[in-house]
């Protein structure tokens, strides 16, 4: 007799280990911190490797587990169609419009580096100059 099911449904989100990780993400650090403290206080191996993996997949260093994640849900649902043509084509103009002011603010402050770029080299030419003079003796700078 065969115990296997085909008909039986598998984990939504994998194994154990995800569906963990997962519920850890959406705690938030804190949750990853006491996990930790947690592993080192029942058995301390355990403790060191949920340190190490935190270390390794960033989570340790990062500002937050969840938000990471929420950002990327949120910033892919900005390019989906909404299915209303008249939303759509007013998002539409408006990104390209605001795509336009970044463009238009980078060249501005392009150009202000390069102006600023040319005073100092400017100054630094004048300041060798004067300092070439003096070391010539030439009277007419005095």
């Amino acid at each position: 007799m065969n115990t296997y099911s085909e008909t039986a449904p598998a984990p939504a989100d994998g194994n154990w280990f995800s569906r963990t990780e997962g519920w850890l993400d959406s705690k938030g650090k804190g949750a990853w911190i006491a996990f930790m403290v947690l592993g080192f206080v029942f058995f301390w191996p355990v403790g060191l490797a949920v340190l190490a993996y935190m270390i390794w997949s960033k989570r340790m260093f990062s500002t937050s587990c969840s938000r990471k994640k929420s950002w990327t849900r949120h910033g892919m649902s900005a390019m989906r169609s909404t299915g209303n043509t008249a939303f759509d084509s007013y998002k539409a103009d408006t990104l390209r419009r605001l795509e336009q002011e970044q463009q238009d603010f980078e060249r501005f402050l392009e150009r202000l580096r390069e102006a600023k770029d040319k005073s100092e080299f400017d100054q630094f030419m004048d300041e060798r100059a004067r300092q070439n003079d003096d070391e010539n003796g030439d009277p007419a700078s005095a």
